[in-house]
């Protein structure tokens, strides 16, 4: 099995814009109503659809309205990328931090106001 989320938003131009330049995703799929990215490596996707598309069913037609979702990416050196995202002028809203469980992480938020939490996880430690 295999997990693709979607999300229903007006703002593909700006969507595909900060996953493929700020994050590094690539393009899998994109026409002129529908968006599939996935991350670097491929492992993971995401997708992205335009609100009240005629080919659509009325499921998928209403657009996200911003809150109440967020991603968690996973990536192998978060400071680095901290530093990247700074540097490349992303808002950065929560600032990074170490987790008391021992999670190392910060946030950004996309342009449709989806809050993604970047992490290097790590071991739990024996007690």
């Amino acid at each position: 099995m295999k997990l693709n989320a979607g999300i229903v938003t007006s703002k593909l131009a700006e969507t595909k814009a900060f996953y493929t330049q700020v994050l590094g995703f690539g393009v899998t799929f994109e026409n002129e109503f529908y968006l599939l990215l996935h991350t670097p490596g491929g492992a993971s996707e995401l997708s992205f659809l335009l609100p009240e598309h005629p080919t659509q069913q009325p499921l998928f037609h209403q657009p996200f309205q911003g809150q109440g979702m967020y991603l968690t990416i996973e990536v192998d050196d978060v400071d680095k990328l901290y530093h990247e995202l700074q540097n490349k002028g992303i808002p950065i809203q929560i600032d990074i931090r170490d987790e008391p469980w021992g999670d190392r992480h910060f946030a950004v938020q996309d342009p449709n106001g989806i809050g993604i939490d970047l992490v290097k996880y790590s071991p739990q430690q024996e007690k």
